[in-house]
């Protein structure tokens, strides 16, 4: 039996799907006041972009009933929107393009539907654009990934340009998601000049955690002192989130840290970072201390957390 947290997401799943239909304004008869109803649109503009298709591709790329589409396509050829010619390579198949009529109709429904969304972002600044570009690239990622394996996951060490793509993350990610400013981003780039201009390599390590080529996790470890090891900078990009990549880095650090020969393992958070503290409690830290501070123009509840190893 699903959970009531679960039940509550798909719920807030159909509320954003309610919402977006309706901004969008999909739900009319008849789409942008054309002659064409959301479904005829769909494989009318799916006809323009491969410019020729056959009704078995169709049915499969839209996920339509193959009946459905036969009898839309009859349709469309009674409005002369589209011809049908047969297939020199195989003369059973019935290749669909359309008609000078269908490209017309093809062409404005594109305009109709770029002026639509223009109007839909055209209230947003160019930040808010961008962020709402990259949350509906994040949508789009998700779901796509959602019934395929995941791709291998690669823990390696950092190489030249990962500091950079550290500093980038933090700053971005935590400025999108908590409201954090730009000293927090000046943190980070300060503790990364110093990994590198201090670097240990037989007492500090850090992780790069990659999928498909590309950099989406990290975590490292300084010297605290000659019994302790120190996390610094895990970060996950929301992409890449779900895959237990924040866990896996934290487990690498803790098995470095061992192999370093430290007897411990200390952190530093803030209250509000739920995701990873709950990965804390489960590698087996725990809260030694915490206390208020106003840092990255928040008020915030730093904590110091620690654990054998």
């Amino acid at each position: 039996m699903q959970n009531q947290s679960f039940l509550e997401k798909v719920a807030a799943v159909r509320s954003f799907s309610r919402f977006y239909t309706r901004k969008a304004g999909i739900l009319n008869e008849m789409l942008l006041d054309s002659n064409f109803g959301l479904t005829e649109a769909r494989v009318l503009y799916e006809i323009h972009e491969r410019r020729q298709t056959t009704a078995k591709e169709l049915a499969h790329e839209l996920d339509l009933d193959p009946a459905y589409v036969s009898r839309l396509l009859t349709k469309f050829g009674k409005q002369g929107i589209i011809a049908r010619k047969t297939d020199l390579a195989d003369r059973r198949r019935q290749i669909v393009v359309l008609t000078e009529k269908g490209d017309r109709e093809a062409e404005q429904l594109d305009q109709q539907s770029s002026a639509l969304f223009s109007v839909m972002i055209n209230n947003l600044n160019e930040d808010q654009q961008n962020t709402l570009l990259r949350a509906m690239g994040s949508i789009q990622s998700l779901l796509e990934k959602s019934d395929l394996p995941a791709p291998p996951l690669v823990l390696r060490n950092h190489q030249p340009g990962d500091m950079g793509w550290i500093i980038n993350a933090h700053g971005r990610l935590y400025a999108e998601e908590y409201g954090w400013d730009n000293s927090f981003e000046a943190l980070v780039a300060q503790i990364a000049s110093d990994f590198l201009t201090h670097f240990k390599p037989d007492r500090e390590v850090c992780w790069i955690a990659e999928l498909d080529g590309k950099a989406v996790g990290s975590a490292l470890i300084v010297e605290e002192n000659a019994d302790t090891a120190k996390l610094r900078l895990v970060i996950v990009d929301p992409e890449a989130r779900g895959h237990g990549i924040g866990e896996r880095l934290v487990e690498e650090c803790m098995n470095s840290a061992k192999k370093y020969g430290y007897r411990h393992m200390s952190l530093w958070t803030n209250a509000n970072l739920l995701a990873a503290i709950n990965i804390y409690k489960k590698l087996g830290f725990t809260l030694v201390k915490e206390e208020p501070h106003h840092s990255f123009g928040k008020d915030l509840i730093g904590q110091n957390w620690s654990r054998p190893l």
